[in-house]
C-alpha cells in the first residue's frame, strides 16, 4: 500500500527518505500532511523551540498576559491567563478546584 518517497527539506534543500513503515506511522497517528523537514533539521529546530521561550510549553523565559476579573464565588479579583468574555464563570486561585474528568 505504502511505498519509499524522496521528499525535499524546507530548512536546507536536502532530499530525504519517506519510507513506507514512516507513511504507516503518519496514518496510524491521524497526520494527514507529510513532513517537511529532514530529521536533522527537525531535531535542531525542537532544540532551538526550548532555548527561544516561545512556542510550545515549557519554561520560557516570557510570562504569559494575564487579565484580570471577579471571582465568580467570592467576588475577590481573579487573575487569568485568559480575556473573559462574561458568559462564563471565572474563580480565582482559591475558589477553583479542578473537577475531575472522567475519560
Amino acid at each position: 500500500m505504502y511505498s519509499d518517497e524522496t521528499l525535499t527539506c524546507v530548512d536546507c534543500g536536502n532530499t530525504f527518505p519517506f519510507t513506507a513503515s514512516e507513511q504507516e506511522f503518519f496514518a496510524a497517528k491521524g497526520f494527514t500532511n507529510k513532513p517537511s523537514r529532514c530529521s536533522d533539521c527537525r531535531a535542531t529546530r525542537k532544540a532551538n523551540r526550548g532555548q527561544s521561550g516561545g512556542g510550545g510549553g515549557g519554561g520560557g523565559a516570557s510570562r504569559r498576559e494575564m487579565f484580570t476579573a471577579t471571582c465568580s464565588q467570592c467576588g475577590g479579583v481573579a487573575e487569568v491567563p485568559f480575556q473573559p468574555r462574561g458568559d462564563r464563570p471565572v474563580y480565582c486561585r482559591n475558589c477553583f478546584t479542578p473537577k475531575p474528568s472522567f475519560r
